[in-house]
């Protein structure tokens, strides 16, 4: 009889033909836009959503694709699968969205990024988490640095969103800390571009769709706030370069070109609508007064930086609010 050590066992991984990519609220405008950028880059994407402002129209012509797999789920239920990557975006992101029902945005950013989290460390997956400026508040410091800890009222009626995605990060490092999982954190300043919601009531495309049918351009308050705009093109290309460096982050993801509220009206009209006319209604309430990106750590650690003009960016835009609504 041996007496002998026993055997080593050598595990062998599953053969994986193509990385496997998870990107959850996959239907939305960012994460359609991300969607479409790695099916075309060639990993296996898998897109969840459970289209409480998602859209099956933003990722229709991916349906069908040998790489592309879409599953109706939302996250704040567990899900077991297999991958390689997370990009977590599930959450809603307009005012006008995660206001409608505040305790599901809270729970949201809560127990979705938990469990994605969780799901992350079971596969050994690397996690990004989309923050966004909003952690910051209405700040006392401008333009705003990945230290500042922000300026925000928990008790605010944005505040579901604004300290969700606080939370968000908190848990984000915990996992980090705790079980070594590999972890990024983006804060995303204002984005825009084709497939936003119609009715989202962004500044942007509130204004575009404003122009394109003929109605005034709302502007609240007295039009003196002021943020910072990025194509989403830009933000794509932010997203892969922070999930494929060694950097944790956090990294501001966005335009340092500031606007007011009235000087974005005026380029809108001159790009859409000379015509349109400027209105003004009253605020609505803890609406940050200024918003802008330093972006100094993302161009030093990672070498990214926006490359499209706001002017330009909107050009691009007119052609996908046009369709949709109708507009010829």
């Amino acid at each position: 009889m041996s007496t002998g050590a026993p055997k080593t066992l050598v595990k062998t991984k599953p053969r994986i033909e193509r990385p496997r990519v998870l990107v959850t609220g996959g239907a939305g405008f960012v994460g359609s836009h991300l969607c479409d950028f790695l099916v075309a880059r060639g990993d296996y994407v898998i897109c969840m959503d459970n289209f409480f402002t998602g859209s099956k129209e933003n990722i229709a012509h991916l349906i069908g694709k040998p790489n592309f797999e879409l599953i109706r789920h939302d996250v704040i239920e567990p899900i077991f699968l297999e991958v390689d990557q997370i990009f977590h975006l599930a959450c809603p992101a307009s005012p006008v969205h995660y206001k409608w029902d505040p305790i599901k945005t809270a729970k949201t950013s809560f127990l979705g990024t938990l469990n994605m989290l969780g799901l992350a460390k079971r596969c050994r997956a690397r996690f990004l988490i989309s923050s966004t400026s909003e952690v910051y508040g209405d700040p006392l410091q401008h333009p705003q640095t990945e230290a500042y800890w922000g300026n925000v009222n928990p008790i605010g009626e944005r505040s579901c969103y604004d300290e969700g995605k606080r939370i968000a990060e908190t848990l984000t490092m915990d996992y980090y800390r705790e079980h070594g999982t590999e972890v990024r954190i983006i804060r995303i300043f204002n984005t825009y571009g084709p497939r936003m919601a119609l009715d989202d009531g962004r500044v942007v495309s509130n204004f575009v769709a404003q122009a394109l049918t003929g109605k005034p351009l709302t502007v609240y308050g007295e039009g003196t706030q002021t943020r910072s705009f990025q194509y989403v093109s830009d933000l794509i290309n932010g997203m892969i370069t922070v999930m494929e460096s060694n950097q944790i982050g956090p990294f501001n993801i966005g335009n340092p070109g500031e606007f007011t509220m009235i000087e974005l009206a005026n380029m809108v009209k001159e790009v859409v609508n000379p015509n349109a006319e400027i209105v003004f209604q009253e605020n609505t309430s803890d609406d940050p007064g200024r918003r802008k990106p330093d972006i100094t750590k993302a161009k030093t650690l990672l070498g990214w930086e926006p490359k499209v003009p706001l002017r330009d960016g909107l050009k691009l835009m007119v052609e996908d609010f046009s369709k949709r609504l109708h507009v010829k």
